[in-house]
């Protein structure tokens, strides 16, 4: 059996309950050598690294994924617990939504679909690719030990094709749909937090407004919004003595487009740090409004528009369903959006996001998630191991860093393992050194930082 260190077997052990003992062994295994392992994650490449590649018995460890009995969801409410203890107890938790496409293909995988592959598309080319959809709820945590937020996954599903629902007689959830879905499970885990769930275009949609609005404890949904938008006042109050049913809009306020052409549109300026880091004076106008669809009750919402004086941004349009907030704190929930992509990009670069190979349907709907949840235990194992507030970062002489990346808090951890479980202090006596402490740091700096 292997023997981890306190300070990493901290953590791992909060999910113990999930498992029966034998799968709980394996399930340990597997978490670390997915963290030592380099290029592709599969269980191979984790049995490897941790010594057991003459495992007879080895696939008792791909049933960890395909066959043995344990509920993931009841992982993801752990794993927000140990999340939400790095966050104040007054704070809100801002929790961040993302969709993303795992590049698979193959007869096998039945759940695939013909996407839009956003990391290879631009804006004068989109390209398309077969794979699975992904959405993805993170926790967006300021670290103590970095300067900017991080987006801490906890919840991810798997969201089926049409195609692959229609075949199986199944009802078609759109990604509004399972966000729906997920945002009220959330809200039952933590039932009397302030939540704000933030989220891009594809997210603006009235039904998921009002599904945020009208929890018990409301949910603050903050998104972009078209700027065509459906606007309108409050309905006018109901005349004594008509007959029918009570309006539920006034009259149809200007387009957002209208108002920004006007002239007589009183922008006011603002400073904001926005997504690249940089201070920028921008102008804004908000408002109060009735957002309607077709088909569905209209939803209060408060929204602000957002120019680049300097032209270098185009101009954008953002709602809440909170239409107490300012327009400030609008902008400035909407910007940390920006941590989910950084951590859908550390998790293909270092976490080997889309090098699984698994091909029944059970495992493929567990491993990725579980690779997701890993992202959020590294940042948890290094809350553990670091002493002095710091994350040692790679420092060259043509290379500075200023502060620590996914890649260093990875290589930190690594690190830690490789020295505690599978080394042993050398002789003191020079003679009988075989390596040197200077040569044994290069190799192992090597291995922490390879991807």
């Amino acid at each position: 059996m292997h023997i981890f260190n306190q300070e990493i077997q901290k953590i791992l052990c909060a999910f113990a309950e999930l498992f029966s003992n034998p799968v709980w062994r394996n399930v340990q295994i597997l978490a670390i050598g997915t963290i030592l392992c380099i290029k592709k994650r599969t269980v191979t490449s984790a049995l490897k690294v941790m010594g057991l590649g003459q495992e007879e018995r080895f696939t008792n460890f791909h049933r960890v994924l395909n066959r043995a009995n344990y509920n993931l969801l009841q992982g993801s409410k752990i794993l927000i617990g140990l999340l939400i203890a790095l966050l104040p107890k007054d704070s809100p938790l801002i929790i961040g939504i993302d969709e993303t496409i795992e590049r698979r293909k193959g007869k096998k995988i039945e759940a695939k679909g013909c996407y839009r592959d956003a990391v290879r598309s631009s804006k004068k080319k989109v390209v398309y690719c077969f794979g699975l959809k992904w959405i993805s709820m993170m926790l967006i945590v300021k670290l103590p030990w970095t300067k900017r937020s991080w987006a801490l996954p906890f919840l991810t599903v798997l969201a089926p094709s049409r195609a692959y629902n229609e075949d199986n007689g199944r009802r078609h959830k759109t990604t509004v749909d399972w966000t729906r879905q997920m945002i009220m499970l959330v809200k039952r885990w933590v039932p009397y937090r302030f939540i704000v769930l933030v989220g891009d275009g594809a997210y603006a949609a009235v039904s998921l407004a009002l599904c945020c609005a009208g929890l018990p404890v409301p949910v603050t949904l903050i998104s972009r919004l078209r700027l065509d938008a459906s606007l309108y006042d409050p309905p006018p109050p109901q005349k004594a003595g008509k007959r029918g049913p009570k309006p539920k809009k006034g009259k149809r306020q200007r387009s957002l487009l209208e108002r920004i052409a006007d002239s007589s549109t009183k922008w006011t300026s603002i400073e904001l740090t926005w997504y690249d880091g940089i201070k920028r004076t921008l102008e804004i106008f908000s408002g109060v409004s009735l957002w309607y669809t077709p088909g569905f009750n209209p939803v209060n919402i408060k929204w602000v528009v957002v120019r680049d004086p300097k032209g270098q941004l185009r101009t954008e349009a953002f709602f809440s369903t909170n239409i107490d907030v300012s327009a400030r704190q609008i902008l400035q929930w909407f910007i940390l959006r920006w941590n989910v992509e950084v951590t859908f990009e550390e998790l293909r670069a270092h976490l080997g996001f889309e090098t699984q190979r698994q091909w029944s349907d059970l495992a493929i709907a567990r491993t990725t998630p579980m690779l997701f949840s890993l992202f959020s235990l590294v940042v948890l194992m290094v809350n553990q191991l670091i002493r002095d507030g710091n994350v040692p970062v790679q420092d060259y002489a043509w290379y500075h860093k200023s502060e620590a990346t996914f890649s260093d808090a990875i290589a930190l951890v690594r690190r830690h393992i490789w020295k505690s479980y599978y080394y042993v202090k050398s002789s003191q006596r020079y003679e009988s050194s075989l390596l040197t402490e200077r040569f044994f740091n290069i190799v192992l700096d090597t291995l922490c930082y390879a991807s």
